[in-house]
């Protein structure tokens, strides 16, 4: 016995030795991958295999970089669009995993809505973007509401669909309980559907950047997406590259975030 307890303990400590190696490979090809592709765009733009104007070069960005964050306006159009892409983010999933909720509570509501909800998910949300603006006005409101319209069908879409693959002998057990529909739902159906839940919330991610993004395209005056417009408009494409790198951080950012909370809920369950 003592002899199988050693032997498990030992290919337990084989397998964390392998994930841990795995990861730092990951790791390690994620920095070569970083490193490789600025330092062969750098070397195309130093010797003019590619236009400089349009490409410019991580050099010329990271100096820009240096430039706004002295200057302070780094930090200015920066806590704009991260503010409203956190709130887009945010009340697009909450409302989107809402909504499932209430279709999945009435068959006959989700029977009805079915048919539109696919239309609405195929239509393309950016291109309401210029009749928001025009019903809410220019401003914060309209822009988060873009950033939020952009993820809320697909969270409602999936997370409605999560819900109706949960195995039903959970809820055929509760029921034998006694159990009240309010109570297999929080205790069976949705604890169940919080992988579900958690991938939507990395597709969203992305989504809300877009939404915020357009938004600001069509009527900000600050943020980063009207650094990118701007710097098309004079032909500054450092400016422009500068906004979408930062604009690419940040989401990996709020990625990263998303599967640490994912890891925690996991060990949680």
């Amino acid at each position: 016995m003592n002899h199988k307890q050693l032997s498990d303990s030992q290919l337990f400590e084989q397998y964390k030795k392998q994930v841990t190696s795995e990861r730092r490979n990951t790791l390690l090809w994620q920095i070569i991958i970083f490193i490789s592709f600025f330092s062969i765009w750098e070397f195309a733009s130093q010797f003019g295999l590619i236009d400089r104007l349009i490409f410019s070069s991580p050099s010329q960005i990271w100096t820009l970089f240096l430039e706004k964050l002295q200057d302070g306006s780094l930090w200015y159009h920066l806590r704009i669009t991260l503010f409203e892409t956190i709130a887009g983010f945010f009340i697009g999933t909450i409302a989107g995993i809402i909504l499932a909720a209430i279709l999945w509570w009435s068959d006959k509501l989700s029977k009805v809505l079915d048919p539109y909800l696919v239309v609405l998910n195929a239509l393309p949300k950016v291109a309401l973007g210029p009749i928001i603006i025009v019903a809410m006005g220019p401003g914060y409101f309209s822009i988060i509401t873009m950033g939020a319209i952009i993820s809320v069908i697909i969270t409602t879409l999936v997370v409605y669909s999560a819900f109706n693959e949960v195995d039903v002998n959970y809820v055929k057990v509760l029921k034998s309980f006694g159990a009240s529909k309010w109570q297999y739902f929080t205790e069976a159906i949705f604890p169940a559907s919080l992988p579900a839940m958690i991938s939507t919330f990395k597709v969203n991610v992305g989504l809300s950047w877009v939404g915020v993004i357009v938004g600001e395209f069509l009527v900000a005056s600050e943020g980063l997406g009207y650094l990118i417009v701007y710097g098309f408009q004079v032909f500054d494409f450092t400016l422009v590259l500068y906004s979408l790198l930062l604009v690419a951080f940040f989401a990996a950012i709020m990625y990263q975030i998303v599967e640490k909370l994912e890891n925690i809920l996991i060990k949680n369950k």
